[in-house]
């Protein structure tokens, strides 16, 4: 057997290769809550690709219910009330 084929052999036994990071820079947008689920897209570099979707779906979640919170009518503090 040649050096070529044992090394073909090789690289076929051993399988495809795991999960790697894709290296995407995230910018931090100054908003904690968002940076927060923002940076749990990094979770995903470290799954394979039917891991990702719950990733995707959980970040999704949270960035909208961030969005959502700002057309929130702000709550009275306690001495707000008085007559």
């Amino acid at each position: 057997m040649s050096d070529e084929a044992a090394e073909a052999m090789g690289e076929a036994a051993a399988g495809p290769a795991g999960p790697a990071a894709l290296g995407v820079v995230r910018t931090p947008t100054g908003h904690a809550g968002v940076d927060a689920h923002l940076a749990r897209l990094a979770d995903a570099d470290h799954l394979t690709a039917d891991g990702h979707l719950e990733v995707y779906e959980d970040v999704h979640r949270g960035l909208r219910d961030a969005l959502t919170a700002l057309d929130a009518p702000p709550v009275p503090g306690p001495y707000e009330n008085r007559s």
